[in-house]
């Protein structure tokens, strides 16, 4: 944890019909300074989309070396790395390497397309990489609070994403499939 990151709580409760997981997390998170409430909210949404006992947030923004999320076998192996934003080819390929898996989402609205453009040729030989860019509906920064109570539904590759007073909802466009 960066030393002045900030602290949220978040209470996730996940109903994804797509892949039939339930359940209920609670999670704790800390915001790099450099890290605004739009990529914080997206960590969220990223966890959600692949909700699981063994996934955990990892420092991302303030280590080179490791994802934003990741789980782990529990000999160490990583068999899921996910990563945000539109990270260069070079980290992509370590990521590749290093995982069983790896999912990229993507979600600034103008520049994910051209950051496509440009890296996907390159980016198609990674057999085990994933490329998503996330359509947001709605104002995703509403829902951030330092304690939040979020629910997560999943169905039909749509996830909607609740607190008591304002709703998102996220397309999952798949550039690419591992």
């Amino acid at each position: 944890m960066a030393a002045n990151a900030t602290i949220y709580k978040a209470s996730l409760n996940i109903a994804n019909m797509d892949c039939h997981y339930y359940g209920e997390h609670n999670l704790t998170l800390a915001q790099h300074p450099s890290e605004n409430d739009f990529r914080l909210m997206i960590r969220l949404v990223a966890f959600a989309l692949n909700a699981d006992e063994h996934l955990v947030f990892c420092k991302g923004i303030a280590q080179d070396d490791e994802p934003d999320l990741w789980k782990k076998a529990l000999d160490g192996e990583i068999k899921l790395w996910i990563d945000l934003g539109q990270p260069d080819e070079k980290r992509i390929k370590k990521a590749c390497g290093r995982s069983e898996k790896v999912i990229i989402y993507t979600y600034q609205e103008g520049s994910a397309s051209a950051w496509w453009k440009q890296s996907q040729k390159l980016l198609n030989r990674f057999k085990n990489l994933s490329v998503v860019y996330l359509n947001i509906d709605g104002d995703i920064e509403m829902l951030t609070k330092r304690a939040m109570t979020l629910s997560c539904n999943m169905s039909d590759e749509e996830l909607t994403v609740l607190d008591d007073e304002n709703s998102v909802i996220i397309t999952q466009e798949r550039w690419k499939e591992a």
